[in-house]
This record gives C-alpha cells, structure tokens and sequence, in this order.
C-alpha cells in the first residue's frame, strides 16, 4: 500500500469537513524532563478523544459510494473504532452494529451508544469478538468493518501528515500498535513527503503479537493480551498492516503497564492533558529509550484521552489498574 501526498490531501479535505487538525505541541517540562525536544500530537483533541474519528470519516465516504444501498456497517471494537464508525455511519443515516468483548470499557461503551451504536458484548477479547462481528455481519448483510483497510488507514495517516507537515525536522515519532492503522498512517504520511524521520512503533508487554510477527518474520498470535490500555490489547496480528511496519519502523519497542501507568500520570504533571492507556504507550517508550533520544527532536502520539474514571483516579493515586 502507497499513499501520494495528493491522496492525503484529498484524505484531508473529507476528515475537515467533520473536524479540525488536531494540534502538534512542543512541552517544554516533557522536553526538560527528558533531555530532548518532545513533542506531542494531540489527538486526544479530536472529536471522540481518538485518532479512530479520521478513519471513520473516510470509510464511511468509501462505503456510501462502494455499497450505494447499504443499510449499515459492523465492526469490533475495544472503544475508540466503535465510536468512529457509530459517528460516521449515523451521520449518513446507516446502522452501525458493535460488538465488543464482554468488560469493555463501561465509558467507552457509553461513548458508542451516544453516538448510536447497537452495542453487542461477546466474547472474552477483541479477536473474539471481532470473528462473531464479521459472522454477523454477512449473515444480516451489513458492510464490514475490519479493522485494517485501506481507507481507514488513509484517513488516520492525516494526523501524521499533518505532524510532520507542520515539523519535517523531526528526528523520530513513537506511535502506538494495535492492529497497526495508526503506525502505518505514519509511516506512509513520511514516505509520501519524502522524509527520513524514524518511526517506532510501542506494544504492550502483554500484548506483543506486531513485535513476535516483525522479529519472526510471520504471524505470531498470543494467547492473550491482558492489559489496562485496550486500545493495543490485541492478539492476533493484521498481515497488511505487520507488511507495511515490519519494513517501514525503525524498530518496535515494548512497554508494561507500570510504565504505561507512569507515562499517565506524566502527561497529567507536565501537561495536563488527559490520556488513555493505549494513548501513553508513545510516551512510556519514550521515557524508556530517553538516553538513546538525547538533544533530539522526537514526537509521541497521544493517540486516545478515553480512559475510564475509576482507572484515571487509581493511575493518578500511583496505582496500575489491573484488568
């Protein structure tokens, strides 16, 4: 998959019809706390609190044409996915089926059906519920959403075309892996502009399966992926997307929920924005690999601000939510 700075812009003017840029800020306690230029790409900022809301926007725009007569689309979520696509289908008048793995997020939950989702639970993690969402979806004839495609990748690569538009002097970008929309967005925002800027990509220790397929050359699979920051919580990989970061990262990094944790708490400090797990994982690598980014310019995606109270108060009291 290729992206041309002209299907960014194109990508651009359908995401700003709904939303504006998200902004890019250089935080000078992140940058005095760490020994280097940081700065952040708030896409906690955007509608939804997620960078998710591009993705839903453009596939949306690609279902409306592709599938004229659709009634609707269904997906899995872990949260941020489920209220992109509930957002854009209800916009234009589709239904939007979710399903989400029984624990879910209760705020994120509540998210979705705001924004008109038919919310299903099953299933003990995303990759569960992910294969019943794409039974059901062909047995009632919804569109499916997966959760790698072309079309959400376009949309979400907006926020780092518009990153590195704004600072192509970057050195390195950190962005966190799920099933790889985000990082792959990055990697081929950079490429279409012809930059050289390093990106690497952040898992959770507990939920390795991008870094176990890029290290093994194939699709690893975990058993399981237990972690507070649902937005990476995933276990079986996404070929397109292990293809795309595998050749285009610098290298992927791994990060524990204590770190993920502290990453929070300081976010909260230095700038008080408020992030989700998933959205500190850029951060805690970061923190974690400070040495090596000495006296450079490095950015972090805070990729999601949709982080559960009771979580947010125990991170911020010190402690590591426990799933």
């Amino acid at each position: 998959m290729e992206l041309t700075a002209d299907n960014l812009t194109e990508a651009c003017e359908l995401v700003y019809n709904q939303m504006q840029p998200t902004s890019q800020i250089a935080w000078p306690q992140l940058s005095q706390q760490l020994g280097c230029e940081v700065w952040v790409k708030h896409e906690n900022h955007a509608p939804t609190g997620s960078f998710k809301v591009r993705g839903g926007i453009t596939f949306i725009n690609w279902v409306r044409q592709t599938y004229p007569k659709a009634r609707g689309i269904c997906t899995a979520t872990r949260g941020n996915h489920g209220q992109s696509q509930a957002r854009a289908a209800r916009a234009f008048g589709l239904e939007a089926k979710i399903f989400v793995p029984h624990g879910n997020s209760v705020e994120k939950n509540a998210a979705m059906r705001a924004y008109g989702a038919d919310l299903i639970e099953f299933g003990e993690d995303f990759d569960t519920a992910k294969e019943e969402a794409f039974r059901v979806a062909a047995e009632e004839d919804l569109v499916t959403v997966p959760p790698f495609h072309g079309e959400l990748v376009r949309g979400v690569a907006t926020y780092g075309f518009e990153l590195l538009s704004a600072a192509p002097d970057l050195d390195t970008i950190y962005v966190p892996i799920g099933c790889g929309s985000g990082i792959c967005g990055t990697i081929l925002a950079r490429d279409a502009l012809g930059l050289t800027t390093e990106i690497v990509g952040v898992v959770s220790s507990a939920a390795q399966t991008a870094k176990l397929s890029v290290d093994a050359g194939r699709m690893v699979e975990t058993n399981s992926c237990e972690t507070f920051a649902d937005g990476v919580a995933v276990r079986v990989p996404v070929p397109e997307a292990v293809e795309i970061f595998g050749r285009g990262a610098e290298r992927i990094v791994t990060v524990s929920d204590e770190e993920i944790a502290e990453a929070i708490r300081v976010y909260f400090r230095g700038t008080h924005n408020l992030s989700e797990g998933a959205g500190a994982a850029s951060l805690a690598a970061l923190m974690q690999e400070c040495v090596l980014m000495q006296n450079r310019k490095v950015a972090v995606i805070l990729s999601g601000g949709n982080i559960d109270t009771e979580w947010y108060l125990d991170v911020l009291g010190g402690g590591v939510p426990r799933i």
